[in-house]
């Protein structure tokens, strides 16, 4: 068949390109970046500039805090986020090590989170703050963790900007304070930002995963935003409501203002591939002797379901199910309610690939029936063939009679399946998606059901183009549930096309070894399952074909 051509043809190039981009990954030569500064910024001295990225935020004084689930550094320049570890998450290559989500000194990325009251040119994220207190632990009797700091312009107008971390929560609460202490009235305007380079946090060639911007409106709902978007042309959004963020895969950063003004969402392009995201709005005129407070919220953590809800209005959706999260969202809720029974992500996902095989059990039933079929007419198929040689039109009609008479669909196995298609890549991004896999053990050897199985260690990288490829027993399994599953189907009356199809599975396993624990423990489970669905009807088929033999020898 043409189709089988064009899986091969697929298969082939997707690996072509892959271990042609690992190459390219391996021996792409680094190139220097120039340095670049925001506009308005303070030049650091040449001996303080970053060798390998060229850009460093300037810096002064750096507050230490840490709750129950952060360690983070604000730094008095503004009065920054610029150094946030989440203690409850461990590093992606690390048994010990805090998972790092902001930093401003990781090369070459680039991630903080930043505010601040713009009174002409002053109170901005460039002034220098000042705080009682260098170092902030919260206290196993405490729930709330206040960080305060002052800034005061030379005509009297001070600006307080308070951090409040609260126990168990991702949220933090920010408010600022003007006192208007000059002899004239100001005319503030407040902004959130977020500062975010465009190279790291991209995820793999196997797994790609989107980091960008991203906002929330009731307006226009929830938005991503590209980096080479912002590049293009910086966003101008007017809203009445909403939030901005950062997203990356498992976690996200967002600015959440607790406000009724009109604001503008926009994005900037700082240079030396740094971006912002952030939204601004005018305040109304503050008297001499008079103040005003502000506030907002900043969530800074893993994109949990449930924190996201109740941090705010779409915050939800940052979990990218793709586009069919109409299917993903009631089965990740499936998924969770399982895990709080058995109390095992893994088996979890064992349990709900059985559910979901079980309730298309009438459907894929009528596929492997119908394949069942093909199976058995293949020697007269292959008998048809001998008779008519190249004759392609006669082969067609006496194939067609055949099916006919035999009352067989050829494609009637393909309308089962496409239907349970959407679910079935629903439930892959969904578990790409869920941060709730991330280090979730499973059984044995398999300890985080997010990160590629290694039981086998790694192919040298000494090998050319395979060179770093972990090498897992899941994916060996997968792949010989897969050969498995090609003797179970109908065997193709080519030749070539046979041997083709019993070389896709293996090239298929290539790929597997790449992908993440959970996602390889899904297509084994559902492999299996499948394998018995099509071997049992296999049997009933054949036993049924024997019998009318039987019966017409008889008569």
């Amino acid at each position: 068949m043409d189709v089988r051509r064009l899986i091969l043809f697929v298969v082939l190039s997707f690996s072509i390109l892959f271990f042609w981009n690992t190459w390219q990954e391996k021996h792409h030569p680094v190139e220097p970046v120039v340095a670049t500064h925001e506009a308005g910024e303070v030049k650091a001295s040449t001996a303080s500039i970053d060798v390998e990225t060229q850009f460093r935020l300037q810096t002064d004084k750096r507050i230490h805090v840490q709750t129950d689930l952060f360690k983070g550094e604000i730094d008095t320049l503004g009065g920054d986020l610029r150094k946030l570890e989440l203690t409850q998450h461990r590093a992606a290559d690390s048994d010990t090590n805090n998972f790092v989500l902001l930093n401003d000194q990781s090369a070459p990325s680039v991630y903080v989170v930043q505010s601040g009251i713009a009174i002409g040119k002053l109170a901005t994220h460039k002034e220098v703050f000042t705080s009682a207190e260098s170092d902030y632990q919260m206290a196993a009797d405490q729930n709330e963790l206040k960080v305060a700091l002052l800034w005061v312009s030379p005509e009297g107008v001070k600006l307080t900007k308070t951090y409040t971390f609260v126990r168990g929560s991702y949220e933090v609460k920010v408010d600022e304070v003007i006192a208007n202490g000059s002899d004239a009235a100001i005319d503030p305007l407040a902004y959130y930002q977020i500062v975010h380079d465009s190279e790291s946090s991209q995820g793999t060639k196997m797994m790609p995963t989107f980091t960008g911007g991203a906002y929330f409106t009731d307006a226009d709902k929830y938005k991503k935003v590209k980096f080479t978007e912002m590049a293009k042309e910086p966003l101008s959004k007017l809203a009445k409501d909403g939030w901005v963020g950062l997203v990356q895969h498992y976690f996200v950063g967002a600015w959440i203002p607790q406000t009724k003004e009109a604001q503008e969402i926009y994005t900037k392009d700082l240079g030396n591939k740094i971006y912002a995201i952030g939204t601004k709005y005018n305040l109304s005129s503050v008297a001499p002797g008079a103040s005003k407070e502000l506030n907002a919220k900043l969530y800074v953590g893993p994109q949990t379901h449930s924190e996201l809800v109740k941090a705010a209005p779409g915050l939800e959706y940052t979990v990218d199910y793709g586009w069919l999260s109409f299917i993903a969202s009631p089965l990740f809720m499936i998924l969770s309610a399982i895990q709080s029974l058995v109390g095992n992500w893994g088996y979890s996902i064992i349990l709900l690939t059985i559910l979901i095989k079980l309730a298309f059990y009438p459907l894929s039933a009528s596929g492997y029936r119908n394949m069942a079929q093909m199976r058995e007419l293949a020697p007269r198929l292959q008998s048809l063939k001998e008779k008519f040689g190249d004759d392609r039109q006669k082969m067609q009609q006496a194939m067609m009679e055949l099916y006919k008479k035999e009352k067989i669909n050829p494609m009637g196995g393909c309308l089962p399946i496409l239907v349970q298609i959407p679910v079935f890549i629903s439930l892959y991004w969904m578990l790409l998606a869920s941060v709730e896999m991330r280090h979730a053990p499973f059984i044995l050897w398999v300890q985080d059901l997010s990160a590629p199985d290694t039981l086998f260690g790694h192919i040298p990288d000494l090998v050319p183009l395979l060179g770093g490829m972990p090498i897992g027993l899941l994916p060996i399994l997968m792949g010989v549930s897969m050969i498995v599953q090609t003797k179970l189907n109908p065997k193709p009356a080519d030749p070539v096309q046979a041997k083709v199809m019993m070389f896709m599975p293996i090239a298929f396993s290539v790929f597997f070894f790449f992908f993440p624990s959970g996602l390889v423990l899904y297509w084994f489970v559902n492999n299996v399952l499948s394998i018995a669905q099509q071997a049992r009807i296999n049997h009933l088929i054949h036993a049924a074909a024997l019998a009318k033999k039987k019966g017409n020898a008889v008569r």
